[in-house]
């Protein structure tokens, strides 16, 4: 039996929902609750890297070029908050999967 393209298609484009969420499922399966935990601090670890590092570059261009004029000055401080608040919702979204690991630990592990 051949299968039609819209069929590939719709197949290929659930591909990188499936490489996204296999490692989480991976942890689950193999660790438990401590596996949900451990992804949920290398989560806190990414989005502490990333607000990290939008600073930096925020402040190498700084540094390097001087103060922006008032055209730029908007555009840079824009990238710097929009950076952050993306690093923050990730800390979020893994503080809540280590409170997830720990209460699923206690209670059900």
């Amino acid at each position: 039996m051949r299968s039609r393209p819209s069929e590939t298609l719709l197949l290929l484009a659930l591909l990188p929902v499936f490489v996204l969420g296999i490692f989480p499922m991976l942890l689950f399966g193999l660790l438990g609750f401590p596996g949900i935990s451990l992804f949920g601090i290398l989560l806190i670890c990414t989005g502490l890297a990333d607000g990290l590092n939008a600073n930096s570059n925020f402040n190498q261009q700084v540094i390097v070029y001087g103060p922006a004029d008032r055209d730029h000055r908007s555009m840079h401080s824009s990238d710097l908050h929009s950076a952050t608040r993306f690093a923050l919702l990730v800390d979020a979204i893994g503080a809540a999967l280590v409170v997830v690991g720990v209460c699923g630990f206690f209670w059900f592990g």
